[in-house]
């Protein structure tokens, strides 16, 4: 039977729709859709919108729990830094101006508060993770956007600058992704070196053992716990929680030279609040 034009195009797009129904493509809704959009709000710098892809991905186990878990970590624990810098600032400005300290202040509770609500996430996250046992752990992503300098804007802001608008969404943006990629540099085994992680990342498989994860996570840890002392939000049972929970994650890895120093500064502080 002999086709004419007409016949032939409805073929075509018979089998071009069938062809584009059996494709294997993530749909909304699975795993491995979560996992794309993760990766694709991480390149663009939204990191909110990365974690809420990541958090449906560790809330039940699936092909990507395992390397969503640390990505996740290692993006929470660098977030509540983020708007603990933010909140500093503000703090420090809200002293440099004297004409109206309130409306930093009120930015200051905001961001403290943001820092609050990542920060326990954070603590809770790396509950689960110490559940597993894995002796290498998969840091699964890209090298993440931004730069190790503090933003510019967060020393106007110091200064009693009182930014707004477009100016202050830069500023929230790139304080959010500087601790990002400061967790990663230290999630990795190159603190402080961010041109040896970049490097590393450039690996399509990059690991790190769990011991030097789990360190890097136990500090961050510390650190969030300082969000609760006296001149913060003076929340002394949050702190003495998080300060245990940075301790047994120590107890948890090899003793190192670093390790024993952590432990020694969270204990130095439990015993100077007693």
């Amino acid at each position: 039977m002999r086709l004419t034009f007409a016949s032939s195009l409805v073929l075509f797009t018979v089998l071009f729709t069938c062809s584009c129904a059996s494709d294997n493509s993530a749909q909304p809704g699975t795993p491995a859709f979560s996992w794309n959009a993760a990766k694709e709000t991480f390149a663009a710098g939204d990191y909110n919108k990365t974690m809420d892809h990541l958090e449906k991905l560790v809330a039940n186990e699936n092909d990507y729990t395992a390397r969503a878990q640390p990505w996740l970590l290692v993006l929470t624990s660098g977030m509540a830094r983020g708007y603990a810098d933010l909140a500093d600032a503000f703090e420090a400005g809200s002293r440099a101006n004297k004409t109206d300290p309130s409306a930093f202040r009120r930015r200051m509770n905001s961001y403290r508060s943001a820092a609050n609500r990542t920060g326990l996430r954070f603590a809770e996250l790396l509950d689960q993770f110490q559940k597993t046992t894995a002796a290498q752990t998969p840091l699964t992503f890209t090298y993440p956007t931004g730069s190790p300098a503090p933003p510019a804007q967060l020393t106007r802001i110091g200064n009693g600058v009182l930014i707004t608008g477009a100016e202050m969404d830069t500023a929230e943006k790139q304080a959010l992704q500087r601790e990002v990629l400061l967790a990663t540099c230290r999630a990795a085994g190159a603190e402080g070196d961010s041109a040896k992680a970049q490097a590393m990342f450039k690996s399509a498989n990059v690991e790190t053992p769990r011991a030097v994860f789990v360190m890097a996570m136990a500090k961050s840890l510390y650190e969030q716990s300082q969000l609760y002392g006296r001149t913060k939000m003076d929340d002394p049972e949050k702190q003495k929680i998080l300060s245990e929970r940075a301790l047994a994650a120590l107890r948890s890895i090899p003793e190192t030279q670093a390790s024993k120093e952590l432990t020694g500064k969270i204990q130095g502080g439990k015993k100077a609040k007693i």
